[in-house]
């Protein structure tokens, strides 16, 4: 893998992780810290974009590899964030309760799946 990819991967990879954290403080200072808000509206956010930016993508070729590894695995890999979903799972089974932790992990996989499906179609459909 050239250089200029590892360069494009640690940028995108930058703005993402300050994207996630500016919008996981956000959300617990709507919405409190009872429930992880955060995480669950980065990873469903994220795959939604992810959805757009595939299409987009695949509209506007040719992409360099760099570009495309900057917005998909830079930015919105480290905008989403799997890890920190399974602790929050772990930890609201362990706080609260084994049905809050089931909601909250129903929602992530319907609402992250929904997401990548709404932004493959709403592209898909723009001219």
């Amino acid at each position: 893998m050239s250089s200029s990819i590892w360069l494009a991967v640690g940028a995108g990879g930058a703005l993402g992780a300050m994207a996630r954290h500016g919008v996981s403080r956000a959300a617990m200072h709507l919405m409190g810290p009872a429930f992880p808000w955060g995480t669950l509206t980065v990873n469903a956010l994220g795959s939604f974009l992810m959805g757009v930016m595939i299409v987009w993508l695949a509209r506007h070729e040719p992409q360099t590899s760099a570009m495309r590894a900057f917005l998909t695995v830079g930015i919105l890999g480290a905008f989403t964030t799997f890890s920190t979903f399974a602790l929050d799972a772990v930890t609201l089974s362990k706080d609260r309760s084994l049905t809050i932790a089931g909601v909250y992990v129903a929602a992530s996989i319907i609402l992250s799946i929904g997401g990548l499906a709404a932004g493959l179609f709403a592209m898909r459909s723009a001219p």
